[in-house]
């Protein structure tokens, strides 16, 4: 079992749930040592001080911010802990808010937050199914490993869910960053009806399990090879395709190669799906296709009987 990587208190009001805060995402990145081409001598990074060539252990070393002209004031690493003693340990909600106020620019990280003891699991619930009905997440500030954070918690699956945030002085707007914008022609109407017909027809429900990290399976299997001292096949580059110039001409080959075009769509069967099984925005897409109106001010159940009636 991990163990968690904050502990202190969660506190809404006049309630107080001493908590463990668990890091929710591993990472799989697949990490290498560095050695010096034609031998096996690893390579390795050390703290050393720079006059004297020393290593220098952790426990020697305390942080120094530069104040210009070559010097710097030197702190300790327990001075940053002293600053702020009580958010280093507690969590403190100082507000809800909807989840879909939040834009997804802000999310950072995802943590697990859990009752540090079995006698606050009533507390815990209490606030868990509060958040869960609210549809709201908790607004807080807390410190972690000697940094400030913004932090939203949500209710998850029978376990709070604890999002790190970006300050908005973090966030950088486009125009900072890329300097002036393009100016964005209007769209004609037929080639924006065929990007949203292409949108459509790549629509589907949200599977994350069908997507992998394909790169790190490719860098395990040529670590696999090359310890079998194997041939490492290299696939060649794909065909480029031929240049389309008109706009309309090639969001209609993407619709047509999306609804797999040609023979053996004209051969193969389409199996109607049971609108039972059919979220919404799949139903709303089924009636767009069959031409019912005023399919957008509808219900899911609105939609499931027009779709059986046309």
């Amino acid at each position: 079992m991990a163990r968690p990587v904050w502990s202190g208190a969660l506190s809404l009001g006049l309630v107080t749930v001493p908590v463990e805060l668990y890091p929710a995402v591993a990472d799989h990145t697949i990490h290498f040592h560095q050695f010096e081409r034609g031998t096996s001598d690893r390579i390795r990074n050390r703290r050393v001080n720079e006059r004297t060539g020393d290593e220098v252990t952790q426990d020697e070393i305390v942080k120094g911010y530069d104040v210009g002209a070559g010097d710097h004031v030197l702190v300790e690493p327990d001075e940053l802990d002293e600053i702020a003693p009580e958010r280093s340990r507690r969590i403190d909600i100082e507000q809800f808010v909807e989840l879909d106020e939040i834009d997804p620019w802000f999310y950072d990280r995802t943590y697990w937050l859990k009752p540090a003891k079995e006698d606050f699991a009533k507390a815990y619930g209490l606030l868990l199914q509060a958040m869960d009905r609210s549809e709201k997440a908790g607004v807080a500030k807390f410190v972690l490993r000697g940094k400030e954070y913004l932090c939203a918690i949500r209710a998850g699956e029978d376990v709070m869910v604890l999002n790190t945030l970006h300050f908005v002085a973090d966030l950088r707007k486009p125009k900072d960053v890329m300097g002036g914008l393009p100016s964005l022609p209007k769209p004609r109407p037929k080639e924006l009806d065929m990007a949203l017909s292409l949108v459509d027809e790549m629509t589907a429900p949200w599977k994350p399990g069908d997507f992998r990290d394909e790169y790190s399976e490719r860098v395990e299997d040529l670590i696999k090879a090359k310890k079998q001292g194997k041939e490492i096949a290299h696939e060649e580059e794909p065909e480029p395709s031929a240049d389309v110039v008109d706009l309309f001409e090639a969001l209609s080959r993407s619709v047509k190669n999306r609804k797999g075009g040609g023979k053996q769509a004209k051969t193969t069967k389409k199996k109607e799906p049971d609108l039972t099984d059919l979220s919404k925005s799949d139903l709303d897409k089924l009636a767009r296709e069959q031409g019912v109106k005023g399919r957008s001010k509808m219900t899911r159940a609105e939609l499931e009987e027009a779709l059986k009636a046309s």
